[in-house]
């Protein structure tokens, strides 16, 4: 298949139709070149807060709810172009005000598929920004979609930093790491720990980034990122693991040829089986002593 992972940069939107005129030609212009699936990023979704005005826009918490208020008609907006371009998509998260959850927002990414069907995945893991200024919470449990593209999972930006997260997604065969750093420190952390994870579950992952400045957005005002798709440096992988990858701070798409083949193959017959070796380290005598040398 073909994958289409989104470097995104966010723009002061002054009406619905601009957002659906940019969202159509990313998503036609990645239909275009073959794809059949198209990751946005993290808080992509943060430019319809400017729906409601620079105010809104500008304030921490009213911006919360602006986004939230609008993602229902973007989800229909999403779904509508996955059908009519036929393929999966991963929109932008979103912080989303769900009322089974608790009273405070959770950071939602839903998948759509050409057939109309539509799922949500919530960030696990908050970083100290979400916890501590925003107050955006933790969200419903992890989720391993089967669809016709293979079985895919969802880690959120800092999910995808927690190997056990990874591992509870270990029947996946796609891992989709939409992302929103503001420096290239961030940026690293996170396309290290998608790497970690494609080299621990020998499957393939996908970042998306925004980049660009939003200085209307105290949320989201500086971002850094590309484009990146990986895999186990391993039989049928390149050596370095990297299937493709942007450059850094260009907005636009990063595309990737992704052969589920490959992904049994290696699992199968790996020069190296972590992820059939997991379980290993779970036996092993971990108790460690300090042990003065003089």
């Amino acid at each position: 298949m073909k994958i289409a992972t989104a470097a995104y940069p966010l723009d002061p939107l002054t009406s619905w139709a601009d957002y659906h005129r940019k969202l159509t030609d990313w998503v036609a212009e990645a239909a275009a070149q073959g794809a059949e699936l198209a990751v946005f990023p993290e808080y992509g979704a943060m430019e319809l807060a400017m729906l409601a005005g620079t105010e809104a826009a500008g304030d921490l918490e009213r911006s919360l709810h602006a986004v939230s208020g609008v993602m229902p008609e973007a989800y229909d907006l999403h779904a509508e172009l996955a059908t009519q371009y036929n393929l999966h998509i991963l929109g932008a998260s979103a912080p989303v005000f769900d009322p089974d959850l608790g009273p405070r927002p959770v950071n939602r990414a839903m998948l759509f598929t050409p057939t109309g069907a539509r799922a949500a995945q919530d960030k696990q893991i908050m970083t100290r920004f979400e916890r501590e200024e925003w107050h955006v919470a933790p969200g419903g449990p992890l989720r391993l979609f089967d669809t016709s593209l293979g079985k895919i999972g969802i880690l959120i930006c800092y999910d995808s930093e927690f190997p056990l997260l990874g591992k509870a997604l270990a029947d996946a065969d796609l891992i989709l790491v939409p992302s929103c750093t503001e420096a290239l420190t961030g940026y690293s952390r996170v396309r290290i720990g998608a790497m970690a994870r494609a080299l621990e579950m020998q499957c393939v992952t996908v970042m998306a980034s925004t980049v660009g400045t939003a200085d209307w957005s105290p949320a989201v005002d500086t971002n850094c990122g590309m484009g990146g798709v990986f895999g186990p440096p391993d039989t049928g992988f390149p050596p370095t693991g990297v299937l493709a990858e942007g450059t850094l701070n260009r907005p636009g798409w990063t595309y990737a040829e992704v052969d589920l083949d490959r992904i049994t193959h290696v699992r199968a017959d790996g020069v190296v089986l972590n992820r059939r070796h997991w379980e290993d380290q779970l036996g092993r005598d971990v108790t460690v002593t300090s042990e003065p040398l003089r």
